[in-house]
């Protein structure tokens, strides 16, 4: 037995004992700790296998899972494959095909669509079948530079070897693989932040949005489901004007996270607290505030280039799920915006109804005037979706 073959059966075993309870990247890792016989290029090809399987979501469900893994990666890779060129060299020699062409020289009755099960939950302006293609590759690595650290950062990765492409004055791509946290100090010289994640606020950007924030006063702002703080590290970094902070989260635990990610950040003045604002009648949060950000819990559709078990293992009942969620979240957080505040609305789904959705609710039950909204399809350039709306407090 070749050892591709031996990495066809591990993969398998892999797949076959994945139930979708935990993120398929800590499943492996465990399993790899646990199983100490496989080398570094063995681990690699192992994980391709798996990856490359489940970016086929529902197609090709009438066949061997060791066929359809070889066909994951016929349709996955892009160049040179060493296990197609030993199990399949006539596959191997059409790799740098479209996927259209791959399909079609497979001679499989198969519809683009099936690659994302869900298309017929999508917000409107995702084209279907670019979306269900996107499926097949892994999104980029993006950083965003820190405005105090240009020259350093811009003199590091000139140095570093790597290959990098500058998209802005701020967002740099680079290789998924790249290990970016051995170049540069994390959170104070660059933020590892997807190039979609990195424009949720250009509304904010706009001279003179916020008429409070006038000399000798402070702009109160409430991220209330801040997670480990990275959106409002960016909005740290966009607003000029001196920033009256205040984040929460439901979990300790990842508030201890936001914590050290803000001591590297250099942001030391704010308050935090641990809250469930999907309960009725919460009576945590005691003053208002100006702005408030909410980068809802969502199914994060818009992500599963990076997670692509959850094209097998996502349950579509769940969405109503979130949707419930978001809804009770807004519903108590934004009481506490000030007359005339802003409230951002943000989540990393595809899907309408936590989307288009999501902002009906809020124009029609929570007296928001809705003053901008996008779909940000990272489709269209190797990075995860987002969705963004901004509200006025009527």
């Amino acid at each position: 037995m070749s050892r591709y073959h031996s990495h066809i059966n591990s993969a398998k075993n892999i797949l076959d004992t994945y139930q979708g309870d935990k993120p398929f990247a800590i499943f492996l890792k465990q399993f790899f700790a646990a199983n100490k016989k496989y080398g570094s290029k063995d681990r690699k090809s192992i994980a391709s296998l798996c990856y490359h399987y489940y970016r086929m979501g529902n197609a090709f469900t009438d066949i061997a899972i060791e066929e359809k893994m070889l066909i994951a990666t016929f349709l996955c890779e892009t160049t040179d494959s060493l296990l197609l060129k030993e199990l399949r060299p006539a596959w191997n020699e059409k790799i740098a095909l479209s996927t259209n062409e791959k399909i079609s020289f497979l001679e499989k009755n198969i519809s683009l669509l099936d690659f994302f099960p869900f298309n017929d939950l999508l917000s409107v302006g995702i084209e279907r079948e670019s979306y269900s293609l996107s499926m097949l590759q892994q999104p980029d690595l993006f950083i965003r530079i820190r405005p105090q650290s240009k020259e350093s950062v811009s003199k590091k990765l000139t140095q570093s070897g790597y290959q990098w492409q500058q998209l802005n004055e701020q967002c740099i791509r680079l290789k998924s693989s790249e290990k970016v946290a051995d170049l540069f100090e994390l959170d104070k010289e660059v933020v590892i932040q997807d190039a979609n994640s990195q424009q949720v606020f250009n509304f904010l950007k706009q001279p003179g949005l916020f008429n409070t924030a006038i000399e000798n006063h402070s702009l109160a702002v409430w991220d209330c489901c801040a997670a480990s703080g990275g959106k409002s590290i960016l909005l740290t970094d966009i607003l000029k004007q001196k920033i009256e902070l205040t984040v929460s989260d439901i979990r300790e635990s990842i508030l201890k996270n936001l914590h050290q990610r803000f001591k590297s950040a250099g942001i030391i003045n704010y308050e935090s607290f641990v809250t469930d604002l999907s309960l009725a009648d919460n009576k945590t949060i005691k003053k208002d505030f100006d702005l408030i950000i909410c980068d809802a819990p969502c199914s994060g559709s818009g992500t599963w280039g990076r997670t692509p078990e959850q094209l097998v293992y996502f349950k579509r009942s769940t969405v109503q799920n979130y949707v419930d969620s978001q809804k009770k979240i807004l519903s108590n957080a934004i009481p506490h915006l000030k007359p005339a505040g802003l409230l951002v609305y943000i989540t990393c789904s595809v899907f309408e109804a936590e989307n288009e959705g999501v902002v009906n609710f809020i124009t029609e039950s929570l007296n928001g005037k809705l003053l901008d909204m996008q779909l940000l399809k990272g489709y269209q350039q190797q990075s995860d979706s987002m969705f963004v709306a901004v509200f006025k407090k009527g």
